[in-house]
């Protein structure tokens, strides 16, 4: 299990810091995990499946 930072987050989506902590608001990305104090990461693995839903949903409605 591995932890990233927003900065990683971002690369990996392609998505901008306001997009992804809208999205949360939302209930449709990952929930950060407090480091202590004002550091937050997410977990890879949920980012890579969130990422895989994304491609799932495209793929869903092409064919």
């Amino acid at each position: 299990m591995r932890i990233i930072r927003l900065k990683e987050v971002m690369n990996k989506t392609g998505l901008s810091r306001s997009t992804i902590y809208r999205q949360i608001a939302e209930g449709v990305f990952p929930l950060s995990v407090s480091l202590g104090g004002k550091a937050k990461g997410w977990l890879e693995s949920e980012v890579e499946a969130w990422i895989l839903s994304r491609i799932a949903e495209r793929d869903k409605n092409i064919g």
